[in-house]
């Protein structure tokens, strides 16, 4: 039973992980939908705009809003846009570093048992 696990961790165990990480990323890559977000940058937030009046000064406050209304959607997206760089960094880091110490935490086990018994 023992040599089962052991070829189940070196083997199906470490694939599955890996797989698990690189889904976790591509997941979490598509709920932030940074392509949607940068085809959009610019336009207005949350589609607030003011249709323009008949004179001057009503184009004017029109053209003041929508300006207002297209910085903060440009605003809001920028820093979706660095959240989920920054989630999407961390999380490929995250899966890396345990596609890399995934065959060594059964060895861990060991050790500790060991040195908990000296």
């Amino acid at each position: 039973m023992l040599a089962q696990f052991f070829i189940w961790w070196y083997g199906e165990g470490w694939r599955t992980q890996s797989k698990l990480g690189w889904r976790r990323v591509n997941q979490t890559s598509r709920a932030f939908s940074a392509p949607l977000l940068l085809s959009t940058l610019f336009a207005p937030w949350r589609r607030i705009i003011t249709n323009p009046g008949a004179s001057l000064q009503a184009k004017m406050q029109a053209a003041g809003d929508n300006l207002v209304s297209r910085a903060v959607g440009f605003t809001v997206r920028i820093f979706v846009l660095i959240t989920a760089g920054v989630m999407l960094l961390a999380l490929s880091a995250f899966t890396v570093f345990i596609v890399i110490f995934w065959p060594l935490i059964p060895l861990l086990i060991l050790f500790g048992i060991i040195w908990g018994l000296i």
